[in-house]
């Protein structure tokens, strides 16, 4: 590949994840053709993409961006996945696939703020935005219900006795 061409390539590299924090890398080089359209499509319809790239064009690519300790990582035959709503959203659809599709080989992820990469299969592990931000409201609300509870218990117990009295006579 000549210089002018590879540097169109990795300018369009640029352009494409301009913007993009957070990534996955998987290998999809050893589906049949079939098998990869189906992974694109699935992906597709949640608005993650699927993007073969050369290595050492994504280096040049990433090089100066959040994706750059991703770059470094890249190894083999690579794709790289990348939208949706959270990374760990991705990750769980990407290793679902990979229990429907066995010769998808899921590699690892970079998290936003992130200094080390993570393997995609503990990424689908994690709890996502909205599991989090649900344990968050509960623990939040959780000592104003105890309030009500302390408050409310006395006057029931009263209301019990007076009910009982009120019934002997």
């Amino acid at each position: 590949m000549s210089r002018q061409l590879k540097q169109l390539v990795t300018d369009t590299l640029k352009t494409r994840f301009d913007g993009v924090d957070q990534a996955l890398v998987v290998d999809i080089t050893r589906l049949n053709v079939q098998d990869t359209q189906k992974v694109r499509t699935t992906l597709a319809e949640q608005n993650i993409r699927v993007m073969v790239v050369p290595n050492s064009l994504a280096r040049r690519a990433f090089t100066g961006g959040p994706l750059e300790l991703l770059g470094q990582g890249l190894s083999g035959p690579c794709a790289v996945v990348c939208g949706g709503d959270s990374l760990i959203d991705v990750a769980r659809e990407v290793a679902k696939l990979a229990g429907m599709f066995p010769l998808l080989e899921l590699k690892q992820g970079l998290l936003p703020g992130d200094d080390e990469l993570t393997a995609v299969s503990d990424l689908a592990k994690m709890k996502g935005r909205a599991e989090l931000l649900g344990e968050i409201a509960m623990l939040m609300s959780s000592p104003g219900r105890s309030i009500a509870g302390c408050i409310a218990g006395p006057q029931s117990r009263v209301a019990g006795c007076v009910k009982t009295i009120s019934e002997r006579e």
